[in-house]
């Protein structure tokens, strides 16, 4: 692909890898009258949809049999009453689910989680979010010693680490593993007998705990996965630290030593924003944003306009702090969805129309346009027309985030850094570009200020790597790249 070939509207946002989810319910809460353990995986996927849209699958064991099905696509089109029926397993107590977007390994069926194999602990299923940076490494170790993968994606190879301590029992493996794995990941992980939960050392990418009323655990990669299966939030999974919750309840071991550094994307763009994610809710901490990116660039205007969805909480922050009325001069379309295909350049670039429409509240006004992020700049520039052919007289660009400059190497897919926008083009460059009358991005002391966390991953704005980053990306510091 060109760098500035004609994109769908979310290809032009970074994308997240995947959401995890997994319970865990005592031997009496899994009787008969229980609730089904898929159709409870099931709506903990719908939770956590936004975060992975290209596969899906759900893992449910009794005890003794193990059942999965996965597919490619929504939950929607995969979890469908004949699958459903599939993975109904009466006395079924534990569950492991995921909802894929693909970054490392392609999107293909047999690269679909969780992933399960038979090994010497029974029979193993996991779902991974995130990357780990060495994982090359390790499975050129393994391959060279007779090891075998079945897949191209590097959560393969935390299972293969795991068989390997075969003296230990699975928990003690885990946690072997985890010091010998690098990057930003959260995992859930289950046998016939326990679910297992863990984070990185700097907490990259997030996990929660839920407890349900009948006694059971719930892990999951946001707190709106818990609600929706009933659950209570009771903590976020600490940096390094792996849980496993059995017959015995909830425990849990600090593996590594913690060195927090949760990525900032989560608050910015991922998370819903009815999540709260280290004690910072994700809503309350966009509209900081824009508070903070309305002090930092003031404009003459007469409405302030947010991109739906995730640019409306900042948009709402923008127009408190600048005494500018906000309005919703964007209408998103509901129907318009990822299946829709784009055999033309002309479809192409009708897309965004089909997505997002103006509304008359831009008629005649000079316009604050205020969105999280801008990685190419293809759809903003697009969105700014749609708004000027509506009758906006100027059109004043506002960026929630600093300029993404330099790819991600945890789970998210920003695009190749010659793609980023920022890592090529000057702010002045990038606002000819997309064709706005005036374009500021929010500092990263400002993004700072409105999380309020001691420490965050800033890395596609500065370079700083603070979980490291692949080998083989190592001499991309010679473009400024910092490995912290």
């Amino acid at each position: 692909m060109t760098p500035w070939a004609p994109l769908d509207l979310v290809d032009d946002k970074p994308r997240e890898e995947c959401g995890v989810f997994g319970v865990y319910r005592p031997p009496s809460a899994a009787g008969e009258g229980a609730p089904d353990l898929a159709a409870l995986c099931q709506l903990g996927l719908f939770a956590l949809q936004h975060r992975g849209q290209e596969s899906c699958g759900i893992c449910v064991t009794d005890g003794s049999e193990v059942r999965i099905e996965k597919g490619m696509g929504l939950v929607t089109q995969v979890f469908t009453a004949e699958r459903l029926a599939k993975l109904a397993l009466p006395g079924a107590r534990i569950g492991v689910a995921h909802t894929r977007y693909s970054t490392t390994g392609s999107s293909l069926l047999f690269n679909a989680q969780p992933l399960t194999v038979r090994s010497n602990k029974g029979v193993l299923a996991l779902s991974h979010n995130g990357n780990f940076t060495n994982a090359r490494e390790l499975r050129d170790a393994m391959l060279a010693t007779g090891a075998v993968f079945q897949t191209t994606n590097d959560s393969e190879v935390m299972l293969n680490l795991i068989a390997r301590y075969s003296r230990l029992d699975l928990v003690r493996a885990t946690a072997m593993a985890m010091t010998e794995l690098e990057g930003g990941f959260s995992v859930v992980l289950m046998d016939q007998r326990r679910l297992i939960g863990l984070r990185d050392r700097h907490g990259v990418r997030p996990l929660v705990v839920g407890s349900l009323p009948d006694g059971g655990w719930v892990l999951a990669s946001e707190p709106a996965a818990l609600h929706v299966v009933g659950a209570e939030y009771v903590r976020d999974v600490r940096p390094g630290e792996l849980v496993v919750a059995d017959e015995g309840g909830l425990r849990s071991e600090q593996v590594l030593a913690p060195r927090p550094a949760p990525c900032a994307f989560e608050w910015i763009y991922f998370a819903r924003g009815d999540s709260v994610l280290g004690d910072v809710s994700v809503h309350e901490a966009r509209v900081r944003m824009g508070e903070e990116l309305a002090r930092e660039a003031p404009v003459e205007a007469d409405v302030v306009v947010g991109v739906p969805e995730s640019g409306l909480a900042a948009a709402l922050g923008y127009a408190r702090a600048s005494g500018v009325p906000f309005d919703l001069g964007l209408y998103r379309s509901p129907y318009a969805g990822r299946s829709f295909i784009n055999p033309t350049q002309h479809l192409r670039e009708q897309k965004v129309r089909l997505k997002l429409a103006a509304t008359t509240a831009v008629r005649g006004k000079r316009v604050v346009l205020v969105d999280d992020s801008i990685v190419r700049g293809t759809t903003s520039g697009r969105i700014v027309r749609l708004l000027l052919e509506a009758g906006a007289t100027e059109v004043h660009f506002r960026v929630s985030s600093p300029p993404i400059r330099y790819p991600c190497y945890y789970g998210i897919d920003t695009a190749a850094r010659q793609e980023l926008a920022a890592a090529k083009l000057s702010v002045e460059e990038i606002r000819q570009r997309i064709g706005a009358t005036s374009l500021a991005y929010l500092s990263e002391a400002g993004l700072q200020r409105a999380l309020g966390l001691p420490s965050v991953c800033l890395a596609c704005f500065d370079g700083r790597y603070p979980a490291g980053k692949p080998q083989a990306a190592v001499g991309a510091a010679a473009e400024g790249e910092v490995v912290a």
